[in-house]
């Protein structure tokens, strides 16, 4: 439903009262094929979604897959087919381009720090430094990439960050008032806990009663220290400018987790065009 609904809203955005320059040059009855051209080596994602997008505005176009969702690629592969009215193709062109040039080029970085791990336990967390309502999409590229998705938003999980430990008076109270919350609304969230430095990592340890410890803006000796601080009894996660040159030193820290914003907030697409054939 949540697909649908926004494929919809995406093809009415951008056709509006008509595609004046499809209608203005193409006969309605014309019957065409374009083929999805790979421009640029990395991970292709969002195959599914250009399926389901090209479905919803005509039932009748037909897709000749030919790559999936987490392969890898490169320059002039093809990714699929798709044929039958040539104005169908061309109202659903962009959209299908613009969610699967995003999608892809999260899909390849995640890949590629997820590869700089390899040999380590550590995982690699998104965030929710996403695009207002392409969350879900863009999540989803992150697991197709090979990555692990952190909580979707705020309702399925409890994350005590710097400004929530000030409001509510310190790690001791944060922690405090929220198994209260947990108990009094009868609600099963994981609580994870931010921590700016090892005084505040004291603090949570002291505390307990949390599933996941972040250490953010950690130092790499600081990180170790902690790591060893926790002893496996949290989970552990790194956060904080982690970039594919300095997430390896991060995950031979021995945290679980590090998360990295920049897997789409700053992400560049992969290039891919759909060309007549």
């Amino acid at each position: 439903m949540q697909l649908e609904e926004f494929i919809e809203l995406a093809l009415n955005e951008d056709i509006g009262d008509g595609d004046h320059s499809s209608l203005a040059c193409i006969p309605p009855d014309t019957q065409g094929k374009a083929k999805l051209l790979v421009k640029e080596d990395g991970i292709l994602a969002g195959v599914e979604i250009a399926k389901a997008i090209f479905k919803q505005k005509d039932s009748r176009l037909a897709v000749e897959q030919i790559l999936h969702d987490g392969d890898r690629v490169k320059s002039g592969d093809v990714a699929f087919y798709v044929s039958g009215s040539s104005l169908s193709i061309l109202q659903a062109e962009r959209l299908v381009l613009n969610i699967m040039q995003r999608m892809s080029g999260i899909a390849t970085i995640t890949h590629k720090m997820v590869s700089q791990l390899e040999g380590l336990k550590t995982k690699v967390l998104d965030t929710r430094k996403t695009t207002p309502l392409l969350r879900f999409l863009e999540k989803e590229a992150v697991r197709i990439g090979g990555g692990v998705n952190h909580r979707m938003g705020l309702y399925d999980m409890i994350l005590l960050k710097d400004n929530h430990l000030d409001y509510a008076g310190g790690v001791k109270a944060a922690i405090e008032k929220t198994k209260a919350y947990l108990k009094k609304t009868q609600k099963h969230l994981k609580i994870e806990v931010e921590a700016r430095d090892l005084n505040e990592l004291e603090e949570i340890l002291t505390a307990g009663g949390v599933d996941r410890i972040m250490l953010d803006n950690f130092s790499f000796t600081d990180l170790q220290t902690a790591v060893r601080q926790i002893a496996g009894r949290y989970e552990t996660e790194a956060s904080g400018g982690i970039t594919l040159e300095t997430v390896r030193k991060y995950g031979e820290c021995g945290v679980d987790y590090v998360s990295v914003g920049a897997l789409t907030h700053s992400v560049k697409s992969m290039d891919l065009s759909l060309k007549a054939c």
